[in-house]
């Protein structure tokens, strides 16, 4: 009984941690229209400046977090003025090879400036545990998931709430309407895609101390973030929650009950991928893609 509520326990840990890195994706995709191919280089670039603070200024990553979460809003802010609203009205093709490009470039500035070695970051927490009967509850992953949870929330009070959350509803559903009623709709895209970097800056800091850090674990996290957007349904808040968690919940599966099933989690967002694309290319729930 007690692999099974461990299991349970893993599971939604790494779900909440994954709900938090997908829907940053899905609200620049929702808003903009945008996949964003880079990603996953602005979460490593997170992660390496939790990586930076603590080891050369003494900063926690927790610490750290607000800071960088603002730095990631100013360079999407930068990286969106510079070139992402050059193509917003350009072909698909275009602005997945420009943010492709992006990414790469991120990538190899961050191997010209930091080497391809290697990194990991352990403040005391990361290794602690909390121990109730049989359960084992990891220190780092409940703080990790617990930030994960307030993002998330954070984000959909943002949405709900606000005018200019509103305002990003409005423009997600039907931007040509959007802006006949005033709503300036360059800025929402503007803004959009500076919380999603923020929001993708804050989840790799957050990495930092949960795997190991370096300029190409960027591809594995997007790959990971898109079988979840796609299983929940591209733009969907509430469908990328849902592949977060069932993403989490089948990884740890495979890693508690198959044969070696360590070496075969990296494989399942791969699985995953193919068989919403095959059975249900809408996703589980079907958010609509107006042109």
């Amino acid at each position: 009984m007690g692999i099974y509520v461990q299991f349970l326990v893993d599971a939604l840990l790494q779900g909440a941690m994954y709900s938090l890195v997908a829907t940053g994706m899905s609200l620049c995709f929702g808003v903009t229209r945008i996949i964003n191919f880079a990603y996953g280089e602005f979460v490593m670039l997170g992660a390496y400046g939790a990586f930076w603070a603590s080891t050369l200024l003494g900063v926690d990553p927790l610490v750290a977090l607000p800071f960088l979460a603002a730095a990631g809003y100013g360079g999407g802010m930068i990286v969106f003025r510079t070139c992402i609203a050059r193509i917003l009205r350009a072909p698909h093709l275009n602005q997945i090879l420009l943010t492709f490009g992006i990414g790469l470039a991120l990538q190899n500035l961050a191997v010209m400036l930091w080497t391809g070695d290697v990194r990991s970051l352990q403040p005391s927490y990361a290794l602690a545990s909390l121990q109730f009967g049989s359960v084992i509850l990891p220190t780092g992953q409940l703080i990790a998931a617990g930030i994960a949870l307030l993002g998330v929330g954070g984000l959909t009070y943002w949405l709900e709430r606000s005018e200019l959350g509103r305002a990003s509803q409005a423009i997600a559903q039907n931007g040509q309407a959007a802006a006949l009623v005033g709503i300036n709709v360059d800025a929402v895209y503007a803004l959009s895609f500076s919380i999603s970097a923020a929001m993708a800056v804050v989840s790799g800091a957050i990495m930092s101390f949960l795997v190991a850090v370096s300029p190409f674990m960027g591809f594995g996290i997007i790959v990971k973030v898109f079988a979840i957007v796609i299983l929940g349904g591209l733009g969907s808040l509430a469908g990328s929650i849902i592949g977060a968690f069932t993403l989490g919940f089948a990884e740890t599966a495979v890693a508690y009950f198959v044969p070696d099933g360590n070496a075969w989690t990296e494989g399942v967002a791969f699985a995953v991928l193919v068989c919403i694309l095959l059975v249900r290319p809408t996703g589980i729930v079907s958010q609509a893609t107006g042109e």
